[in-house]
């Protein structure tokens, strides 16, 4: 029976911790940080929980199921479990996850360093996606390229800059701001829910397995074994990153009185401890953390859609890096604009999916219980998608008056609710 051996175990946890690091997962925590203040620590546990427990407990359960969010989510029927999927991996690829990337890279590494940043953007994009391009060809070679290259170089630059955290004091920590005075715990749980890295999970689930298929491993007991240990290593990575994250985030308060967003935090803090140098520092980490990101995802909507479509792997890759390309020269600004909305309305059902996994074997009817549940998280997902948008205007009172609406989790309580209506329904007829 073929095995892992340890060198390749930790290339593909490193290689799992490596596909999450995006922009967007170093930006975030310092933000957070920086006005949580006094009340950090209990703002990170918040944030941990939902930030790094859920995308582990998805790869957990995608390793369970092959790496097949259709069977993963078969409790809510064929049809249902096929589109979400569809869903997640369009949104989270080509249409909006990908181009994102890009034009994420681009605007915090290099943007400021250009009068006339539109051009420029033209050829960056051109040249970062003939490099996942090249990458995402030879799938079963990415636990060499990404897990034993480019994740441990990604590594080694995010270990300078938490080393970095660890030698600069702890001067004068603020007093809390905004909700992190009264419930700093709670609105930790809230943005690290609100990353949508659960989502990437869903999608780097199918990569996952077949860097494991790769080196030869068939038997599925194995392979759920080995996306539990890939998990478990990628979840103390981001652990550690996320709570260097945070510090940063305080210290930056002695040079940096006012900020309003991460990217202006990191840039500070850079350029305080590094001096300029730091400036090129933070580009080379940014671009790493995209690139790793946009191959992993490139790769793992091809194979999915190679699988549905039986259209070849290769040519997949090639359409995808087109529209990937065309949508990152849009603009960062017009892509956040597009796509938040229907991430929103997306990541309610594919949350339900998921925990439905832990339980769903004890269910005597399972379709009966999770899709009305899964429904309904979709339907207010959907309306908490139009708040995000122009067309706020659109959702109805009703649903602005649920609790956790201003979080955005206006879904969760009615779910929880209809759940347990469900499960008791459930229980009631089998008896």
């Amino acid at each position: 029976m073929t095995k892992l051996n340890v060198r390749d175990t930790f290339a593909l946890g490193f290689m799992t911790f490596a596909l999450f690091i995006g922009a967007g997962n170093i930006i975030f925590p310092p933000i957070v940080a920086y006005q949580a203040g006094d009340h950090v620590w209990l703002a990170a546990l918040g944030f941990l929980v939902t930030a790094v427990g859920l995308p582990v407990l998805s790869i957990i359960m995608l390793g369970r199921v092959q790496g097949s969010i259709e069977t993963l989510g078969s409790s809510i029927g064929r049809f249902a479990s096929v589109l979400l999927a569809v869903a997640c991996y369009l949104s989270v690829g080509p249409l909006f996850g990908i181009p994102r990337t890009a034009s994420v890279s681009y605007e915090i590494g290099l943007s400021s360093h250009f009068t006339d940043p539109q051009k420029p953007l033209l050829i960056y994009s051109i040249v970062y996606f003939v490099i996942v391009t090249l990458v995402s060809l030879n799938p079963n070679k990415l636990l060499d390229s990404i897990g034993h290259i480019l994740a441990p170089i990604k590594i080694l630059a995010l270990a300078v800059l938490c080393g970095v955290t660890l030698f600069v004091p702890l001067l004068d920590i603020p007093p809390a701001t905004h909700n992190y005075v009264q419930q700093p715990v709670a609105e930790g749980l809230v943005n690290g829910y609100l990353t949508l890295d659960t989502l990437s999970a869903l999608v780097f689930g199918i990569l996952i397995v077949q860097a494991i298929k790769s080196r030869g491993v068939t038997d599925s007991k194995l392979i759920t074994k080995y996306a539990v240990i890939a998990s478990i290593i990628s979840g103390v990575g981001l652990t550690i990153l996320y709570l260097c994250l945070f510090r940063l985030g305080v210290q930056s308060h002695s040079f940096l009185p006012t900020a309003t967003n991460g990217a202006e935090i990191l840039h500070a803090y850079v350029l305080n401890t590094l001096g300029q140098t730091g400036s090129w520092f933070l580009s080379l980490l940014i671009f790493l953390a995209c690139i790793v990101t946009a191959i992993g995802l490139t790769c793992s909507c091809a194979e999915y859609f190679h699988k549905m479509t039986k259209i070849p792997y290769k040519i997949l890759v090639l359409v995808f890096v087109l529209f990937s390309l065309a949508f990152a020269n849009f603009g960062l600004t017009k892509l956040i604009s597009i796509s938040v909305p229907i991430l929103t309305a997306i990541y309610p059902p594919a949350i339900v999916v998921i925990l439905a996994g832990l339980f769903v074997q004890k269910l005597n009817r399972p379709k009966h219980v999770v899709l009305p549940v899964a429904a309904l998280a979709f339907i207010i997902g959907i309306f908490e998608g139009l708040r995000s948008s122009e067309l706020k205007g659109l959702v109805p009172d009703l649903i602005n008056a649920l609790p956790l609406a201003e979080q955005n989790l206006d879904w969760f309580i009615p779910s929880v609710i209809l759940l347990i209506i469900c499960v008791i329904i459930d229980r009631f007829k089998s008896s």
